[in-house]
């Protein structure tokens, strides 16, 4: 016959509580570089979901709300400024546009090329749908 050690828990393991300055603590760990969640909360005896979750309250707390405000100053229009020679344009090799079939309905299609101004293909699509 082989023995067998068995434990006996006498007393009911009430939860560990952690004071705010200990969360953060551990919550800062996981905010320096390359610092790893899972390892800082197996090391602190934690499950990774619980660091997760104080990172989230404490983080949320340090942001501000309500957003900040900018002052502005309003002034009269500003004097136009002075013209100034452009360089001349530099033309650049187009890239192969592709074209794109649209189906209309009652056998009617319209080929575009896919670089298409999108608001002058509303307007065509506009035109097209009132006749």
């Amino acid at each position: 016959m082989t023995k067998q050690l068995v434990e006996v828990v006498t007393s009911i393991e009430r939860r560990r509580r952690w004071s705010r300055e200990e969360k953060e603590r551990l919550v800062a760990a996981t905010l320096e570089p390359g610092a790893s969640v899972s390892e800082i909360a197996r090391s602190a005896g934690i499950h990774v979901s619980q660091l997760f979750r104080w990172r989230k309250e404490l983080c949320q707390i340090s942001t501000p709300s309500v957003p900040q405000l900018v002052p502005v100053e309003v002034v009269e229009a500003l004097p136009t400024p002075a013209a100034r020679a452009e360089p001349p344009a530099v033309s650049r090799p187009r890239k192969k546009a592709s074209v794109v079939m649209i189906e209309l309905g009652g056998g009617r299609r319209l080929r575009v090329e896919s670089d298409i101004d999108t608001e002058a293909l509303a307007r065509i699509l506009d035109v097209l749908e009132r006749r």
